[in-house]
């Protein structure tokens, strides 16, 4: 593998630098004085920023993009190997880097590096890790797959001590990290266009566990079924989260606001330790809440600067981000793109102040939609009336055979409303004729479903 001398700045070019992901790394290598170039499909308010600070920006991917001058080329699972920037980088001998690759390599620059693992729960958790490390003055640089408003986007520069990133186990990415500290808060079947089952997948989650070093620490959720397959013969110290009073953390007395915020007895080792109030939404963000907490404490932050750095977090954008009121009706943006997102955003929903609970739900790539139709379709059916957008094909070209109008039917079965519409002006017209004021509407999904609920409220 290439590897990259982070004192001596080259050049390097990012095939798909406008993702979230890429974005942030191409920022950091900016910091550093590297000559950061990259292309991608569309323009995107990323890619602006990205140029306004001196990167060289290209829009379609072509072979003519790659120039004589690059170091290495880094890319991502999304590129395909007919990607033409990929055959030219190949034919000219440019060394290249996998995204999860150079961000391994930037983690090994740090004393304390934190990856945030898990199928769900990731950005979240990093974010609150965030605000409390600001908060202590710590100065971390971080890498979150969301825009974080505090830290004015998806990434912060910050000192030499402290790193923190999220850990995607799609394409076993997380593999090529080097975390001194890794939080796992969920392990559930995903990604299965990758993986061959959930067996395989907490394979893989058990070798990330394996990366951390003798002085390392692992903090797992103890909800997680069979965590002893993850944790056992490990030389780490293992932290353990509690869905009740019992573990190393654990939470007692969930109580809501009338914004649907928890407040709850934050338990150490059983021992009460203090009351949080949390200002998102949701009973998974208590869990969130105490994966940030154990994270901190292993940091050795002070504990008085935890509970504020907590408090403070608002959230990111598109996770349950209410986006205004059209009509009376309160539209609210959520990323949840696997049934237990779904489950848990549409529980913390029902804590939210509402007549009717209405979801528009853009599903996912089609082997995500073909592998857990019928999770999918219990899920959907805690809301009010559903409403379905075709399926967003994200890096997928084969249907599968499946469809939007399949999982309708299947939603229909479990007792709720719930229709298939082809276009989103289509989705819209429904909304107008069919919500009444007090009604509570949640574009839901990882797609561009955001649109519907941006139109409606005329941006």
């Amino acid at each position: 593998m290439y590897q990259i001398d982070f004192s001596k700045p080259l050049t390097v070019h990012f095939i798909g630098i406008g993702g979230i992901s890429m974005s942030g790394l191409a920022k950091i290598l900016l910091q550093e004085n590297f000559r950061v170039r990259g292309s991608d499909a569309h323009e995107s308010p990323l890619t602006e920023q990205l140029r306004e600070w001196g990167a060289e920006i290209f829009y379609g991917q072509r072979a003519e993009n790659i120039e004589e001058g690059i170091d290495v080329a880094v890319y991502t699972a999304a590129v395909h190997k007919d990607n033409p920037e990929y055959q030219e980088v190949l034919r000219r001998g440019i060394p290249t880097l996998t995204r999860a690759e150079l961000l391994g390599q930037m983690m090994k620059n740090y004393h304390h590096a934190v990856a945030i693992a898990g199928t769900h729960g990731k950005t979240t958790t990093t974010s609150m890790l965030t605000e409390i490390l600001l908060a202590a003055n710590m100065d971390p640089t971080i890498s979150v797959g969301g825009i974080l408003p505090s830290i004015g986007g998806n990434i912060r520069v910050g000192g030499q001590e402290y790193f923190v990133t999220e850990a995607c186990e799609y394409t076993n990415s997380f593999l090529s990290f080097f975390p001194t500290i890794a939080v796992i808060l969920n392990i559930e079947a995903d990604h299965l266009d990758f993986f061959k089952d959930l067996e395989d997948i907490r394979a893989s989650f058990r070798k990330f566990a394996e990366l951390l070093p003798e002085e390392g620490v692992l903090i797992l959720d103890g909800s997680i079924p069979n965590p002893e397959q993850i944790t056992a013969g490990l030389s780490c110290r293992v932290v353990m989260l509690s869905h009740e009073s019992e573990g190393d953390y654990g939470a007692a007395d969930i109580e809501y606001d009338e914004k649907a915020c928890p407040s709850f007895t934050l338990m150490k080792k059983g021992i009460p330790s203090g009351r949080i109030h949390l200002s998102v939404p949701g009973e998974h963000n208590v869990y969130n809440g105490l994966a940030a907490i154990a994270a901190a404490e292993a940091l050795g932050t002070p504990w008085e600067k935890i509970c504020p750095g907590l408090e403070g977090f608002k959230g990111t954008e598109r996770r349950f981000e209410k986006k205004g009121v059209v009509g009376g009706v309160t539209i609210v943006d959520d990323y949840a793109h696997h049934p237990g997102e779904i489950g848990a955003t549409l529980k913390a929903a029902r804590h939210f102040p509402h007549k009717k609970l209405w979801c528009v739900f853009q599903p996912h790539t089609y082997s995500r939609t073909k592998a857990l139709m019928d999770d999918f379709a219990r899920e959907l059916a805690a809301a009010d009336q559903v409403v379905l957008a075709e399926i967003y094909p994200a890096r997928e070209t084969d249907t599968l055979g499946v469809s939007s109008a399949q999982l309708a039917e299947k939603i229909q079965k479990n007792g709720t409303p719930a229709c298939c519409l082809p276009t989103f002006d289509e989705i819209e017209i429904f909304i107008l004729k069919n919500c009444s004021p007090g009604d509570l509407l949640i574009t839901m999904g990882a797609g561009d479903i955001v649109k519907v609920g941006e139109r409606l409220l005329g941006r």
